[in-house]
C-alpha cells in the first residue's frame, strides 16, 4: 500500500520558519519517502505505507520536541505498494 502524508506544524511565524518546521522537514527529508513537497504552509510526502508511517511517528516526536504545539495530519491511501505485497507491518495476520 503507498500513503500520502500532508502536515502543518504550529505555531506560524511569517517571518522565519520555527525550529518544529525546520525539524519536520529534516525528518520528512531524511525518510526513504518520495514525492517529497514542504512549504511554509503545508507539506506533502508520499511513499510506501511502512515508510510513512515510521516517518510520521518520527516527526511527531521531533516536532513535539523542538516546540510545536500543534500537528494536524491527514493520511491517505493512495494505491498498491509496487511489489503488490501491501507494504503495512502487521498486513495479513
Amino acid at each position: 500500500m503507498r500513503l500520502k502524508v500532508e502536515f502543518t506544524t504550529e505555531p506560524f511565524d511569517l517571518d522565519e520558519a520555527p525550529a518544529h518546521a525546520l525539524a519536520a522537514r529534516a525528518v520528512i527529508e531524511a525518510a526513504a519517502l518520495d514525492a517529497v513537497d514542504v512549504g511554509p504552509f503545508g507539506n506533502t510526502a508520499e511513499g510506501a505505507a511502512d515508510a510513512v508511517l515510521a516517518a510520521v511517528s518520527d516527526l511527531l516526536r521531533t516536532s513535539l520536541g523542538a516546540g510545536a504545539t500543534r500537528i494536524s495530519l491527514q493520511v491517505n491511501v493512495i494505491g498498491d505498494a509496487p511489489d503488490g505485497t501491501g507494504g503495512v507491518i502487521g498486513a495479513g495476520r
